[in-house]
């Protein structure tokens, strides 16, 4: 009789518990509103499942995450429950979406600040399966035999960009499962969209296929299709057995007696056995005889007493499914004698039960006794632990502690999950902190995250900061991950930071984790004054000196300390060998400051004048330098001017484009300039024009519209570039620029006619030239697109292209890439109040900035304060314009490339 009311976006469900509960999934999302007085607003939710008390008396999760959408969900015969969830991590490395084990308490990827207010035990739990960008949607448990015993109990899942449905078969492993996967039914019909798989009551599979309509957020169907319709199709065993009354209609289930029903509790049919589950239900107290009998049947000292207890003891169905009828039925008895059946799934729905309601105080004192130290299953020890920690036994925290000696070894993370979420829970900090001087350093891992994650838990920064030097891997190691967690104890490490600067020679991770743990803490005024003071420090050896401005650039502070601008100004004057390089990068990331400091920004100029230095290195300095650059002498705008060329790498085209667009250049050097249109790809060509916005020269502006006529990157051009790059130009040139703008537009049209003539020739693509094609220079995609662990972050992840998009569909995202976008890659638009322009991707943003890749290895953070105007854009990063920079041989080898990609 109770009504959930919620956000109906990315909200999916009811699902029927064999509990009786109601389970449902919430995606998670970021949404950013705006107050009247213009002040940002940033709101987060974290994904999860929710279950909800039949009578609506109560809400609990079940799970947290950070991934886009949980999806679907079934449950295990022991009633563990097993999602499917897209965007389980930021794409990368053919990894997207996945296959999850949904333990209580457990936090899952992807990893961002959403999960961040949740009760941690540790990283994010690993998933069963990463299942690509499959965009996974209905999921379903077989749970009859007549495909034959070996698919009992395996799942199927509905991949709707990869027009397939996929089996999973599910081991033990541990205290959770491992899936081994296989295809189980494939169309290469691209418009085969499956989106629900549910077997009938004969043991057939339907699967329903959504058909073409659909479109949103799907790279496989970015045309909308109507006339493609759906179907609904059953996938029968061919020779199976005839199922005689599958549904059970012919059994009077209003006449029938408790006992009666409860031996339809095994039937071989599945439906049968849900429907005598509901009808038992409904016998309420009456039920209770039954049910009892049926538990103590299995009873290893027992001999049955009639033929009724004989099946029972047979039948680990019939056992298991009394278990849920007596958790419907609130009988208590049931379920404490089940957890001493013999078989793992009845032991873990009668645990399941006891930890839903914890009615039996007596409970805790058997599961201490017989589950965390007996020869159980992982996956029941695991169960034990939940029920401690769920009926909050504080008498159970050393048990805890002490079951943590039986971690064999560190991969077990779901048995160790559930032993400190249950201290969590418990929320004894003084019975826990005796962990602390546990024997196994797994106990001191555990008694650590749980003292760490629990209210008031007393962990001192002083006490985690002596760990860090431990000789313990593990204890290191957990002491790293909770200081990472704590920025606001910056203060406090501050003289343990310097010790590890001043200190012995660092190994390779040392350095790693060094570097991260500066970073963490760079808000922290005592750390910002180390750091800086460790640049000076001729004790600090050089490589330490680096580790310091790797975290510099990685800091991502607002305003960058004037400490730091001081150090590094004098790095950069006196150019020591080895620290020129990183002091430059650290240089480039940070922010801009209010007042720009000017010995900071002539030592920057300095470096990029200097011939000496190698070309990335002074292009990087010139694109830090604050403010417009004055005054480019002859040689420094050749130096800048050659790297433009398109043999050049891309990220030093780019970084030139940027450094001459906001400088201030002579007539002579603009003129010259408009030479180098000639030769710069479609990447840098746009990013030019901001040079000559200034400018109202007519000559000048004639020969500019005039060059661009006939550039090979004009397809690549934006109209509202050039618009806004001739502004200041005389009428005359405004309406020479009228033919170029046809001009472009008519190349579109140029375009699609290439399109057709660049399929006709893509059977002869080389995958072999077409890898060189990808990873040259003048491609560039290497530079944007990851592929397997090398490439770019900017772009989507091609590692698995060839398995979602066709030969079609990879041609048109090469020539019309603003024509469509993949979801979690739409650029936006972003104006400032100070009057500048970005375009770019969503990397990262918090509650006080924005981060955008706007090229291959460029970035811009942005302060909310400083923003005047988001909105999603309609141009992609992407540049338009790359047939023009290759043969239709080499387009034809790149296709074929990608194709293979899978």
């Amino acid at each position: 009789g109770k009504t959930l009311t919620g956000c109906a976006n990315d909200l999916h469900g009811p699902y029927a518990g064999p509990d009786g509960w109601i389970y449902w999934c919430k995606g998670a999302f970021a949404k950013q509103t705006y107050e009247r007085d213009g002040k940002p607003n940033f709101v987060t939710r974290a994904a999860h499942i929710f279950r909800c008390r039949p009578d609506g008396t109560g809400i609990e999760a079940v799970m947290t995450g950070g991934m886009d959408n949980p999806v679907d969900l079934v449950f295990t015969p022991g009633g563990e429950i097993i999602f499917t969830t897209t965007f389980l991590q930021h794409p990368g490395g053919g990894k997207r979406d996945g296959l999850i084990h949904a333990v209580y308490g457990g936090v899952y990827g992807k990893v961002w600040e959403v999960i961040e207010d949740h009760p941690r035990t540790g990283d994010v739990l690993p998933p069963l399966s990463h299942l690509g960008a499959a965009a996974p949607c209905g999921l379903a448990r077989y749970e009859s035999d007549i495909f034959g015993g070996e698919y009992r109990d395996n799942l199927f899942a509905c991949c709707f960009n990869m027009h397939k449905v996929t089996r999973h078969v599910l081991e033990p492993a541990g205290a959770t499962f491992k899936s081994t996967d296989s295809d189980f039914l494939v169309s290469d019909n691209l418009d085969f969209h499956p989106t629900d798989v549910q077997e009938d009551a004969d043991g057939s599979l339907i699967v329903v296929n959504t058909g073409g309509w659909y479109k949103l957020c799907c790279p496989t169907s970015q045309l909308h299709k109507p006339d493609i319709l759906g179907a609904i199709y059953r996938v029968r065993k061919a020779g199976a057995k005839h199922v005689d009354d599958p549904r059970g209609l012919k059994i009077d289930w209003l006449k029938a007696t408790p006992e009666r029903i409860a031996l339809s509790l095994g039937d071989a049919r599945p439906t049968v056995r849900r429907r005598a589950i509901h009808e038992l239900t409904k016998h309420g107290d009456r039920a209770f005889p039954i049910l009892e009998k049926i538990a103590t049947a299995a009873f290893r000292d027992r001999k049955p007493t009639d033929r009724f207890e004989e099946i029972a003891r047979s039948s680990t169905e019939l056992r298991r499914n009394a278990v849920w009828v007596a958790c419907r039925v609130n009988c208590d008895f049931p379920l404490i004698a089940s957890i001493h059946d013999s078989d793992d799934s009845v032991c873990l729905a009668a645990l399941h039960s006891i930890s839903l309601w914890g009615r039996d105080p007596n409970v805790a004192t058997v599961i201490l006794q017989e589950f965390l130290f007996a020869e159980k299953s992982p996956r029941i020890r695991r169960a034990a632990a939940e029920v401690l920690g769920r009926i909050r036994d504080r008498n159970a925290v050393p048990e805890l502690l002490l079951a943590a000696g039986r971690l064999e070894q560190p991969s077990d993370r779901f048995f160790e999950h559930a032993l400190i979420y249950a201290l969590i829970e418990i929320a004894d900090p003084e019975k826990t902190a005796a962990g602390l001087k546990g024997y196994w350093p797994a106990t001191r891992r555990i008694a650590l995250i749980a003292l760490d994650q629990m209210p008031n838990g007393g962990l001192k920064p002083e006490m985690v900061a002596e760990l860090l030097g431990s000789n313990e891997p593990v204890i290191k190691e957990t002491a790293a991950w909770i200081v990472g967690r704590h920025p606001e104890w910056g203060d406090a490490l501050a003289g343990y930071l310097r010790s590890r600067l001043t200190g012995q020679a660092l190994t390779e991770a040392d350095a790693v984790e060094l570097e991260q743990q500066l970073a963490q803490f760079a808000k922290s005024t005592a750390v910002q004054e180390l750091m800086a003071k460790a640049l000076g420090e001729t004790q600090v050896s050089r490589e330490c000196r680096r580790i310091v401005l790797r975290a510099i650039a990685r800091s991502a502070l607002k305003e960058p300390p004037a400490a730091w601008t001081a150090a590094l100004t004098d790095l950069l004057k006196g150019g020591q060998g080895g620290l020129l390089e990183p002091a430059v990068v650290a240089a480039k990331a940070l922010p801009a400051a209010k007042t720009p400091d000017q010995a900071f920004g002539q030592a920057l100029v300095a470096v990029g004048g200097n011939a000496d230095v190698l070309p990335a290195v002074r292009l990087t300095a010139l694109a830090a330098a604050p403010g417009r650059l004055t005054n480019i002498s002859p040689a420094l705008f050749d130096f800048l001017s050659d790297q433009l060329r398109p043999e050049e790498e891309v990220s030093l085209r780019s970084l030139a484009a940027d450094v001459l667009a906001r400088a201030i250049l002579t007539p002579q050097q603009l003129t010259k300039l408009i030479e180098s249109f000639q030769v710069t790809g479609p990447l840098e060509a746009d990013r030019l024009l901001p040079a000559y916005k200034e400018s109202a020269d007519e000559s000048l502006g004639l020969k500019l519209i005039a060059a661009l006529k006939e550039s090979s990157a004009l397809s690549g051009l934006r109209i509202d570039s050039i618009k806004a790059a001739i502004a200041k130009f005389p009428p005359s040139v405004q309406e020479q620029a009228e033919g170029l703008y046809l001009l472009i537009n008519v190349n579109a049209a140029k375009q699609k006619e290439k399109l057709e003539t660049v399929l006709a020739a893509l059977k002869e693509g080389d995958i072999r030239r077409g890898q060189a094609v990808f990873n040259s220079t003048k491609a560039a995609c290497a530079a944007c697109h990851p592929f397997g662990y090398l490439g770019g972050n900017v772009g989507p992840d091609l590692t698995k292209i060839g398995g979602i998009r066709q030969e079609r569909d990879l041609l048109e995202a090469i020539i019309f890439p603003s024509a469509s976008f993949v979801r979690s890659f739409e650029p936006v638009v972003v104006a400032t109040h100070g009057g500048k322009t970005f375009n770019g991707l969503l990397k990262g943003e918090t509650a006080d900035e924005i981060v955008l890749a706007t090229g291959p290895k460029e970035t811009a953070r942005i302060a909310r304060s400083d923003i005047a105007e988001m909105r999603p854009s309609t141009v992609s990063v992407m540049p338009s314009g790359l047939e023009q920079q290759l043969t239709t041989q080499d387009l034809a080898d790149l296709i074929a490339f990608l194709k293979n990609a899978k």
